[in-house]
């Protein structure tokens, strides 16, 4: 589970800055607590599906597997 929860993280991480958000901005925008982005990208918890949701649509991504490129 380890290497999916890195992907993740690193995924989420590339998306937020190349989108110019802090944390606590990208929390904001998904109606989410800063702790949880975080988390997500410390790998110290996994996501829900509603919640890579809430991340692709704060994040103004075309799709949510955006956010799961390169996890197999």
């Amino acid at each position: 589970m380890e290497p999916v929860r890195k992907q993740f993280a690193a995924n989420l991480r590339g998306h937020r800055e190349k989108a110019g958000l802090s944390q606590e901005a990208l929390a904001e925008a998904c109606d989410l607590h800063r702790t949880e982005i975080s988390l997500l990208e410390r790998c110290k918890r996994s996501p829900r599906l509603e919640t890579l949701v809430i991340l692709s649509r704060g994040l103004e991504l075309p799709e949510v597997s955006e956010l799961l490129k390169g996890i197999r």
